[in-house]
């Protein structure tokens, strides 16, 4: 007698997982966001370098005995994010209506050409009054498309890469920060070891600034190569891409914007005050050479360079939230022992002092770029991340080395850039403890919560 065998239970057939972009396309997608993010902070590392900033405020200015260059300078500086708000609400949603490709290629010639216009500007001396005005308009200019630059870059390459690897190739995005930064105060430092400083003042302070150009085309030839992001195509094709992104964006992701401004405000105070205000301050307060403080700053950002893709990494493994308290709770405790050590004037000393806080810096910049756009819906993430991080950008980032340097000519207290970070920092520990963490969660899922217009609305 024999007994019938029964069949193997067939497993029901997997619906194979949809495939997202290859190694090299994703590679592509985050060197077309890196370098845009690259120009703009070549920018600043020209504009705040400490023989630059002198340079631009004598320029372009009538002359003036009561030491007032630096400050006309962070001026000009905080002119440029009058504007980021307003091109962040322009960029921002217009990039959740027609993609994230055509709105990017737009800023970068605008950042890269703006630059290259202040390098060829006549001064005071040749055209008078207007030639501060002209450097204004130029200037708000800059801003009005960086303000849709940084969210744009960032949403790109959040929307390209793979879930358990956002941390890693989020981090090139200020890694092109740091580089554009090292890159201008670099190249100033070249220019002005060089030439002597009646070259100098007279036509080489321009080299640094007519860069930006062909860096610019560089870009723009990238960007042009790359497809719009898998997540916005994806929208198109359900017919689900916001008619009134703008109007969906506040609507229903205004919580989530506060949350945005506060985490920026740390670090827009803590990324403006070392990057563009710690090189006139070691110059002008604590009167440290100015290539000595370029050596030091210089230094810093390199060894933040070296370590910003490891943190990156790092935060797929433990979240992006005890990198950012990390940072946060650092800054309350580090900052006044961190000046305190520059005040010494002694240069180990006050390098220790910059990389301490350079240090707290980078732990932020590593986590940002896979942070800020998870917190938002796809349909809305261009334009919600762009309008609520240039608000912040605007008032607290743009400001904050004019603010602080006029609050030490008036208290007389160089510890002012320690108060003001602990401030900042106390400010966004509130919005970094309610922030859900989205290490591990794909990104078209992020931002689920907001209640989004229906497309046909």
């Amino acid at each position: 007698m024999t007994t019938e065998q029964t069949p193997p239970k067939q497993e029901p057939e997997r619906e194979p997982e949809q495939e997202g972009p290859d190694k090299a396309t994703v590679r592509k997608a985050v060197a077309a966001s890196a370098i845009g993010n690259c120009i703009e902070w070549f920018d600043f590392g020209v504009f705040s370098a400490g023989v630059m900033t002198a340079i631009v405020g004598t320029v372009f200015f009538p002359p003036d005995d009561g030491g007032g260059a630096a400050l006309r300078s962070f001026a000009m500086i905080a002119a440029a994010f009058i504007a980021r708000p307003f091109g962040g609400m322009f960029f921002g949603p217009l990039g959740d209506r027609i993609g994230r490709k055509g709105v990017l290629a737009i800023t970068i010639i605008l950042m890269s050409g703006s630059t290259f216009v202040i390098g060829v500007l006549p001064g005071y001396d040749s055209i008078g009054m207007a030639a501060p005005l002209l450097l204004l308009v130029v200037r708000l200019v800059q801003g009005f498309s960086c303000g849709g630059e940084y969210g744009g870059a960032a949403t790109v390459i959040a929307e390209y890469a793979p879930t358990k690897r956002r941390g890693f190739f989020g981090s090139f995005l200020e890694l092109g920060t740091l580089s554009g930064y090292v890159l201008g105060a670099g190249l100033v430092l070249g220019v002005d070891l060089m030439l002597s400083d009646e070259a100098l003042h007279s036509w080489g302070w321009r080299i640094p600034f007519l860069i930006a150009l062909p860096l610019g085309l560089v870009g723009l030839y990238i960007r042009s190569r790359l497809e719009d992001t898998p997540e916005f195509q994806k929208l198109e094709q359900a017919g689900e891409v916001a008619r009134s992104p703008l109007k969906e964006t506040l609507l229903h992701n205004w919580r989530m914007i506060l949350n945005l401004i506060g985490i920026v405000i740390l670090l827009n105070v803590a990324n403006y005050m070392l990057l563009t205000f710690m090189p006139s301050y070691l110059s002008q307060n604590l009167d440290i050479g100015d290539t000595e403080a370029s050596l030091i700053t210089i230094g810093v950002e390199l060894a933040m360079i070296a370590v910003i893709v490891p943190l990156g990494a790092l935060s797929d493994r433990v979240g992006r939230k005890p990198l950012l308290m990390t940072s946060a709770i650092g800054f309350i405790v580090v900052s006044w022992p961190a000046i305190a050590l520059m005040q010494t004037k002694q240069p180990l000393a006050v390098a220790g002092g910059f990389a301490l806080m350079g240090g707290l810096l980078v732990l932020m910049l590593a986590v940002i770029g896979s942070t800020f756009p998870a917190m938002f819906p796809t349909r809305v993430r261009y334009g919600a991340f762009a309008i609520g991080y240039n608000i912040s950008t605007s008032l607290f980032g743009g400001t904050a080395a004019l603010v602080i340097e006029k609050l030490i000519k008036t208290t007389g207290s160089n510890y002012i850039p320690a108060y003001y970070v602990i401030i900042a920092a106390l400010i966004a520990l509130v919005p970094i403890l309610v922030l859900p963490e989205t290490a591990r969660v794909p990104i078209g899922k992020c931002g689920r919560s907001s209640k989004p217009v229906p497309a046909t609305a």
